[in-house]
Formats: structure tokens, sequence, C-alpha cells
């Protein structure tokens, strides 16, 4: 038999220092890995470059895993064999560390592919190719936008032929997502990540709102498809088989699924016969379709995540999102608290209209007013695929040329009102003021049911990533791994004497933060659970609440 390597990359990014972030566990496997995976299996099975050639798989995700690339080079170049590396759902802020990869193996003469929202945003918006794309191009790298269900044998066969295009665009090739492969990662993958028994799938892409900061309309389109009932059972089942019950459901919108409530009511039909665990991603306005909370908690969510973004008006109307109503935003909360779920909710800092008060007033409110166990934090990012990208680009408004700093943690282009400096500030003390002991202990307080501990312990996770890592907890995971090498060509590698002295510092301090903080988080939990807090109660999770008329009414303002 002929052998072909296909080694799937799931590349990182740098940090502020030029290395590397990754861990020694991470927290989710990509979606993204998992899809193009399964596909991979699929074109071995159906031989889909002959009955004499053999596809071999090799998954890589760089947050979690050294990318050997000597090693697999030497393991391709040992026999006669070929091989094609796939840098996999490359997102903008990964994607300067992709193409410092993809040269690398071009120049032990393997051919590279590099696809996600960053090469696809930008080829279906923007009226060239932009230049960190044509400058990967001419490094020999072949770039991949849309979705490959229908083509990836295709692609496969151009790699194994040595005839790769310099670009592919499929995005007006939309898969029908019905019957289509589903994604799967074997355990072995899954070990390399904290949660051993958490994997992801997509149940449906697109959405149908219409938000000027989303790229996803644009990528995947503004119409949902969605996999059939049939094909969410066949991958939970599959799952079931290796031990795997938790799920991350990274639909955008699940609530607009064309088939959410056969998918929910298949779900829970199988909770007889095996335990389930969901995450999923919704809007704020799915809480009044007619049985949806409901039986999304009775398919085993858990946890939910909502697309929040402000408690201004104005802000909302400015990103074309007139769907969120703050009036009802404790309702809604309200709502999957009494379903038994956790909420987490997304809120976007840097809004032309924000100054550095009003977004603390908000912070305060967020606080004071709604039920939130969990804020998300995200710097105002233009990030190439959405409409206000294309259109700030079209009026040449200076942004970041460093793709690496669209980690939705920083501002890329200058605000109208306040300095980079001070929007950094208020972006930093947004989090430290919801994360706060004080409020955290609040949080405890307002949760009676036994999700209490669950929230304790996320808390340890989101505290640590900010307050230690001064990472988003998206970019966190388990203890931090460097290698000295392993490091941008944009700095130079550091003497071994002052390197390792810093890294032992850096460990010891880590330690020492990270188990204050562990103890600090089980004294807020013991006091949140004393007995006397049984009783507690405050307007957010008051039923029917009277609501302020300075806040969460659609003519507030605090521009």
């Amino acid at each position: 038999m002929k052998r072909f390597h296909v080694i799937l990359i799931k590349p990182s990014r740098y940090d502020d220092d030029g290395y590397v972030i990754s861990w020694f566990r991470g927290v989710l496997v990509s979606n993204s890995m998992a899809v193009i995976n399964a596909l991979t299996e699929q074109s071995d099975r159906q031989k889909v470059l002959g009955p004499d050639v053999e596809i071999i798989t090799h998954f890589y995700d760089e947050t979690v895993r050294r990318i050997p690339v000597k090693r697999l080079v030497r393991e391709v170049q040992s026999g006669v064999d070929r091989a094609v590396v796939c840098m996999v759902g490359v997102q903008t802020n990964q994607f300067t560390r992709a193409v410092d990869l993809g040269k690398e193996f071009i120049a032990c003469g393997l051919n590279v592919m590099i696809g996600g929202f960053h090469v696809s945003g930008s080829i279906q918006m923007l009226p060239r190719v932009p230049d960190e794309i044509q400058d990967g191009i001419d490094a020999g790298i072949t770039m991949v936008a849309g979705e490959v269900e229908n083509r990836w044998g295709e692609l496969l066969k151009d790699a194994y032929n040595n005839s790769l295009k310099p670009l592919y665009n499929f995005l007006n090739d939309q898969p029908s997502l019905e019957g289509a492969v589903t994604p799967f990662v074997s355990k072995e993958i899954l070990s390399f990540y904290g949660v051993l028994r958490q994997t992801s799938f997509d149940a449906g892409r697109g959405c149908p709102f219409k938000c000027s900061f989303c790229t996803i309309i644009n990528v995947q389109g503004n119409t949902m498809r969605g996999r059939s009932p049939d094909d969410i059972e066949a991958l939970i089942k599959r799952n079931q088989e290796q031990g795997i019950r938790g799920y991350f459901v990274t639909d955008d919108n699940f609530a607009r699924h064309p088939h959410w409530e056969e998918i929910t009511d298949r779900i829970i039909s199988l909770k007889d016969k095996m335990h389930v665990s969901l995450m999923v991603q919704t809007d704020t306005m799915s809480y009044r379709i007619p049985r949806f909370v409901d039986k999304v908690a009775r398919a085993g969510c858990r946890r939910i995540f909502i697309g929040m973004e402000s408690v201004n008006s104005d802000n909302l109307k400015a990103v074309s999102k007139p769907q969120n109503r703050i009036n009802d935003y404790r309702t809604m909360l309200q709502t999957w608290r009494d379903a038994g779920v956790v909420t987490h909710v997304g809120y976007i800092i840097g809004f032309p209209g924000d100054t550095y008060d009003s977004i603390m007033r908000d912070v305060e409110r967020l606080k004071q007013e709604l039920p939130i166990e969990f804020v998300e934090f995200f710097m105002m990012t233009l990030l190439p695929g959405s409409q206000d990208h294309l259109d700030n680009y079209l009026k040449g408004v200076p942004m970041a040329k460093d793709m690496n700093e669209y980690d939705t943690t920083r501002p890329c282009m200058e605000h109208p009102k306040m300095s980079r400096n001070e929007l950094m500030r208020a972006y930093r003390d947004a989090w430290r003021s919801f994360y706060s002991r004080k409020h955290v202990e609040t949080i405890l307080k307002r949760r009676k049911d036994r999700r209490r501990k669950n929230i304790a312990r996320h808390m340890i996770w989101f505290r640590n990533a900010v307050f230690i890592e001064g990472l988003h907890p998206f970019l966190f995971g388990l203890f931090r791994i460097k290698g000295r090498k392993r490091r941008s060509p944009k700095f130079r590698t550091e003497f071994v004497p002052v390197y390792y002295c810093r890294r032992t510092w850096d460990i010891a301090s880590w330690v020492a933060r990270t188990l204050l903080m562990v103890v600090e988080l089980r004294y807020l939990y013991y006091k949140a659970n004393r007995e006397k807090n049984n009783d507690y109660m405050d307007i957010t999770i008051t039923p029917k609440s009277p609501v302020k008329k300075a806040f969460l009414s659609e003519e507030t303002s605090t521009s």
C-alpha cells in the first residue's frame, strides 16, 4: 500500500513576548478539527485516492501539543510517502502563526493548505486579496475559503498529485449538512483536554440575524442549515461508545436551527439510557420560543451562552442588533436560571459611543440588576468577514496590520472617544469589577441549587485566566507550556540562563497565586453555603421585580 499523510494542525497564536500560547491541558477540542478529521477518515474508507493508497491522519492542536515539524517531515520522507499539511479552522489572530508554521513545512518540501474564518471572511467580503493572505500564497501556501464537505476528496486528490492551486473558493457552494459526515475525535485525542468526557459538534451553521460585527452570517450564511436528528443521535451514540458524554454545541444560535425541537426530543429520549451534558449558544429572545428553554434544559443543557453584547440601546442600534431588548434581559435570565441552567453572556466593550465612565456604569448595572453568573467581556474587534470591517476598510480607516492582535482582547483601531490606554484600562477594570471577591460572593449566594459548586469551580478557571495569566478565558488552559525556541521569527531566541531563570520565576509565581485563589474561592463557596444565606434575595432574583426607570428601558442611553 502507498501511504498519504494528512497532517491536521490547529495553530495557536503568539503572546505579547512572541511565544506560542500552549497548555499542558486544553479546555475544548476545535469543532473544525473534528469535522476535517471525520472527513479524512471517510476519504480513507472510500479510497478517494485509489484502492492502493492508505490515508494516515495526524491530529495536532498546537494549544495542547508541540508541532514536531522535523519528525513529521522525516516520517514522510523516510520512504516513498506523500503528505499534505492542513492548517484547520484558522482564526484571524492565529493566521500569523499558521503562515509561520506553513513556511517551515514548505521549506522541507511538503504541501500546505490554510483554511478557516480569516481566509473565508477576507475572500468573501474584501474587494481584493489582503496582503497577509497574498504573502502566504507567494510563499507557496494554498488558501482554502469556504466549507469543504463536498470538496475534501477533491482537495486531497490535488494534494496527492502535487497539483494544488494557490486559492480555492468554495464560499458559494455551501453544503447541506443533513446526512453529511459528523464531527468526530477519538478519546485518545481528547485526553489532551482537561475534561476527558467532553467534545464539540455543530448541529447547524449560519444565523438569521444581521449583526454588523458578525462574520458568521457572511461566511456561513444568513439562512440556517442543520444536521438531522438522526445525524445527532448517531453522533451521540458513537461518542457514548468511547465514554464521551459532554458536548459544546458550537452553533452560533441553536435556537434558530430548523430542527431544534426534534433534536432535543431525540436527546431527551436517549437520556434514559445514557448521561448527556450540553453547553449551548443562543440569542436573547430564544426564551420566548415555546418549549425551547424547557426542552433544552431537559436535554441536558447545563450552561447557556447568550450574545447580550450591551445594556445600552444606542450601542445595540450601532451594530444592527435590534432583536436584543434590554428591558427583557432580567426576565430572560431568570427563565434560564429557573430551568437550572448556568448563564454566560457575551459583552462587548469599545462601542463608538462608549467612554470609560459609561463602561464602568454599565458593568455596575450588570452586577446589580441582572442575575448573570458569568460575563465574557470582548473588545470591539472588526474581524475580516464582518460588515463593520468592510465599511472601515473601504473608508481607509487605519486598522492593526498584525493579525495576532485580532484576539478580541485589545483595540485594533483608534476609538473616537478614548485613547488606547484608556480603552484597555476600561476593559481590564470591567473584568476586575465583575469578578471581584465581593461580587463573586454575591453570585454564589444568589444560586441556591446544586449548580453553586459548579459555578465556584468555573470561577477558578475564569479568575485564573484573567488575573494570573492575563488572557481571555476562551484562550486559557491548564498550566502554561513554553518552549524557548517556539517563538515568533520577529523575536530573537533568548539565552538559556535568562530564559530558564524567568521561566522558573513564572512557574513559582503561578503556583503560589493559583493556590491562594483556590483557597479564596473555597472560602467564598463555604461562606455562601452557610444556612443564613438560604434566604438571600436581591432585585436580580426577585420574581417579577420592578424595573428601575433609569435602567433596562429602551430609552436608556449612557453614551
